[in-house]
């Protein structure tokens, strides 16, 4: 609910109340762990809006893959930040930091909750955490000569000449992340400065509480491993074809996510479809615990739920707490 609502909802009689920022409920957690049942469930409960924070959800077309809410699920609550782009297009960090803040205010503005959803932990942190983020455009050439580089001399060349770079920025990036590594060496060759350097924080002005849902890890790796064969049986081969069909490249990020990149050896003779299955299922799993990485259990800004043994009334409870203390009266 926005400052002026909740001055206006005071009335007379009512006493002094100190007014603290708006909120804004995030909603972490790793892939298949239930996360787009949950927020629903939240946002019809408590009269929110969704701001989707997974980067595979910007592509339009790209649907079964990413698992993407349905168009029924976003005809029951409106959502944000979904299909805002063509695969062929590149949402970059910065460009949806801004998106999302402006979507933040929007539902604000309209007295609603917005809840920020996504397994992208980059994308989260540089919503809550007010990164400042280099507005440094892509460069095509000089990313394709890094990525010569890295092909000829291994990823562990590149990785090395950022690390005399910007030491501090090669500590936070994994040393395979080869994206990453090729982004932050950008940055740094065409600013001459160190990207860390220009990776400054400023937390917004937001009321933030981070709910975390978790499980036991089998438990979780069996429901990824269900989801993926959902996905074969909704027609994600179909979904892909069409895609390449419509002239989107392997090289795209877009089409080198998880999910889509595994059909290229499929499509190009090199593999069978239950070899596409199994890639996909063991590549869920890595990505899992990459997201892990990012949000960690012990964080302590977290309050983390076991979603086997929770149920949705409990979360609600604990947000219905937190929003109940939104107006404090004055002492």
């Amino acid at each position: 609910m926005r400052a002026s609502s909740r001055q206006e909802a005071g009335g007379e009689g009512l006493p002094p109340c100190i007014l603290r920022p708006d909120p804004l409920l995030v909603l972490v957690g790793p892939t298949a762990v239930g996360k787009t049942a949950l927020s629903l469930y939240l946002a019809e409960r408590l009269g929110a809006e969704i701001i989707s924070a997974d980067s595979r959800l910007f592509y339009r077309g790209m649907d079964i893959g990413t698992a993407k809410p349905t168009l029924e699920e976003r005809a029951r609550i409106p959502h944000h930040l979904i299909d805002i782009a063509d695969p062929d297009q590149t949402v970059g960090l910065a460009e949806f930091q801004e998106q999302a803040y402006a979507a933040i205010g929007e539902v604000h503005a309209r007295g609603r909750l917005p809840i920020l959803v996504g397994g992208t932990g980059q994308y989260i942190r540089a919503v809550i955490e007010g990164w400042s983020i280099p507005r440094v455009p892509p460069q095509p050439e000089l990313r394709a000569a890094l990525e010569a580089q890295a092909a000829q001399e291994g990823p562990g060349a590149l990785y090395a000449r950022l690390a005399s770079l910007d030491p501090t920025a090669a500590q936070r990036i994994d040393p395979r992340n080869v994206r990453r590594v090729i982004r932050a060496l950008e940055v740094c060759l065409l600013t001459s400065r160190p990207i860390s350097e220009q990776q400054r924080k400023q937390p917004p002005a937001y009321s933030i509480l981070q709910i975390g849902l978790t499980m036991e890890r089998a438990l979780l790796y069996a429901r990824a491993d269900r989801r993926v064969e959902q996905m074969i049986a909704a027609g994600l081969e179909d979904e892909v074809r069409r895609l390449v069909e419509a002239g989107y490249g392997w090289h795209l990020p877009a089409m080198s996510s998880l999910g889509y990149a595994q059909f290229r050896p499929y499509f190009e003779g090199r593999a069978t479809l239950e070899d596409v299955v199994r890639e996909i299922k063991r590549a869920t799993r890595r990505f899992i615990r990459h997201q892990y990485n990012w949000f960690r259990l012990t964080d302590p800004a977290i309050r983390w739920f076991d979603v086997a043994t929770t149920e949705a009334g409990a979360i609600e409870a604990v947000v219905m707490e937190w929003l109940g203390h939104t107006l404090l009266p004055r002492q």
